[in-house]
């Protein structure tokens, strides 16, 4: 059994982090905490942790550190810079990646950390926000049964359930294997409640008639009721999920394999992006359906989504974005025959089609039916 006297680090107290650490707090374990934004980790000082002013800072003595940070590129930065977690953490030290990030990632972190006498292992969890606020969670991590003995009463704080898939990076691959059927199932709630509104039907009634069938999903049970609501506070943010369901593309890229779901909640999710809806909740997909001053009540703005914003590729996406490069599809390093849209090829020109048929001019959103003409 876990000591309760492990020293805890934690590095990222965001939407999801801080919740989590507040119950490895009330639990009783020491803790440091770090954010870049130290606002956001005055609540858990005025509870009772410490306040680093660096990552290494945080590290520096603790016997088991979490981090959860937003892309993979933070987490490379974070543990394996010069004087990263890896080099600023003692031997002995068991590192826990809660980010949702690349699997090949986190198999060279657990390498390195195997090297230095560390132990490290990925863990992303779900459940969203009000998970973590419940100390809910799933944890799917990329590591064996034993391995994690000296951190399950650890885990069990934030958690009710926890899958252990094995080895290092497999915890990363299971959670994007998660995103892609929610990736899928967003889409289908977006879909159902827009054609029964369209059909003249009570939204409220129609959902809970989903719900007692098969074309029930989390998003349906969890999602609908705040997009009805008008509630597009974040539990996730739609850039975070693109950052996941691009991760899922890249890897279905390396296996050869396609993900059309995916695809078509990438393309939504990346036009939702790119009309300012990057730091909504992932329920605002239905916004997309929307009249336009609807969308514009919620802070969206249609006048963004020009054929020449997507620059080289005329997607739409946000080149700047963290979250992909290239055409924005999150796959790298592809040529200009590249399929990410269902065949569609990336060529750049007027009648790019990376909406699965229509066209991205202003005129001609075929996913939003029209609705946001000039």
């Amino acid at each position: 059994m876990a000591d309760k006297k492990q020293k805890v680090a934690f590095i990222g107290t965001g939407i999801m982090g801080a919740p989590i650490a507040g119950h490895i707090l009330d639990a009783g374990y020491p803790l440091t905490v770090y954010n870049r934004t130290q606002a956001k980790a005055q609540p858990l000082v005025e509870r009772g942790a410490t306040l680093a002013a660096t990552p290494a800072e945080a590290a520096a003595g603790a016997d088991v550190i979490f981090t959860m940070v937003g892309y993979p590129e933070d987490v490379e930065e974070l543990y394996l810079a010069g004087d990263g977690l890896l080099t600023a953490s003692k031997p002995g030290a068991i590192l826990i990646d809660l980010t949702t990030s690349s699997p090949s990632l986190a198999r060279d972190i657990a390498g390195a950390a195997a090297v230095s006498e560390r132990t490290a292992f990925d863990c992303p969890v779900t459940g969203g926000q009000a998970g973590a606020i419940a100390g809910t969670l799933t944890a799917i991590i990329g590591a064996t049964e034993r391995d994690i003995e000296p951190v399950r009463e650890l885990l069990s704080t934030f958690t009710s359930r926890i899958f252990c898939f094995g080895g290092a990076g497999k915890g990363q691959a299971a959670k994007l294997a998660n995103q892609v059927s929610l990736a899928a199932s967003m889409v289908g709630m977006a879909d159902a409640l827009s054609y029964a509104q369209q059909a003249g039907l009570d939204l409220e009634l129609t959902r809970d008639m989903i719900l007692t069938g098969t074309g029930k999903s989390g998003a349906m049970e969890q999602l609908a009721p705040k997009a009805l609501e008008g509630d597009w506070k974040p539990g996730f943010m739609v850039k975070h999920f693109i950052k996941d369901i691009g991760l899922a593309l890249q890897e279905a890229e390396d296996y050869e394999i396609a993900l059309p779901g995916a695809d078509t909640a990438y393309g939504l999710y990346d036009m939702l992006d790119a009309i300012g809806g990057a730091e909504l909740g992932t329920q605002a997909i239905t916004l997309l359906y929307a009249e336009e001053a609807d969308a514009a009540a919620a802070g969206l703005d249609w006048s963004l989504y020009t054929q020449e914003q997507g620059d080289e590729c005329g997607c739409g996406h946000d080149h700047d974005h963290e979250h992909g490069e290239g055409c924005g599809c999150g796959h790298h390093e592809h040529g200009e025959d590249h399929e990410c849209c269902h065949g569609e090829g990336h060529h750049h020109d007027g009648d790019h089609e990376c909406c699965h048929g229509e066209g991205h001019g202003h005129r001609e959103h075929g996913c939003c039916h029209g609705n946001h003409e000039e």
